[in-house]
């Protein structure tokens, strides 16, 4: 599906699940826009803080790789969910990531409406063609694209499955060449 400006996502969902708080005077609080194609491990994120030069940086940024392909939906809760990071940041003032606050609200506006869910942690598809290296976990045999190799890195499911959500050597992924 081709991407859609997300201006008038973000007013629509600040206006439906927000009480609007996140905009003043018709602008949001926060920059929004779509990733330059290189955010492809995660479909989108909420980032505060200071620039180089000095000046506030606060912005979402969804990533193009991934939910250009999907449908609409998929646009809408990742909005939707890093929305809620702004809103817990910049309206609650609270350093929390997926915290009690943030899983309050995502609860309401799941069972407010029935366009989309929102979720802690997607599991849209990943982009495998661009990446070199292809992760696969010795355990379960998930498989995940990566631009370089990594060390150290440790399957998640298995992790949560077997240790208790520790990292743990057993678990830890081999990198192969993507061949794709």
């Amino acid at each position: 599906m081709p991407l859609e400006p997300l201006l008038p996502l973000f007013h629509r969902l600040n206006r439906e699940h927000f009480d609007g708080q996140l905009a003043t005077g018709g602008r949001p609080l926060l920059d929004l826009r779509w990733s330059d194609g290189r955010l492809t491990r995660t479909a989108g994120l909420y980032r505060r803080g200071r620039l180089a030069d000095g000046r506030d940086l606060c912005e979402i940024v969804l990533s193009r790789p991934l939910l250009e392909p999907l449908p609409r939906q998929a646009t809408l809760s990742t909005l939707c969910h890093e929305m809620i990071h702004a809103w817990v940041d910049r309206i609650l003032g609270v350093q929390e990531v997926h915290g009690p606050r943030f899983r309050e609200r995502m609860e309401r506006i799941n069972r407010s409406q029935d366009d989309f869910t929102v979720n802690l942690r997607h599991r849209y598809p990943l982009p495998v063609a661009a990446s070199r290296w292809i992760a696969r976990c010795p355990s379960c045999d998930r498989r995940a694209p990566y631009q370089r190799r990594r060390q150290g890195l440790a399957c998640r499911p298995c992790c949560e499955r077997l240790h208790g959500g520790q990292w743990h050597a057993s678990c830890l992924l081999v990198f192969e060449r993507n061949t794709d």
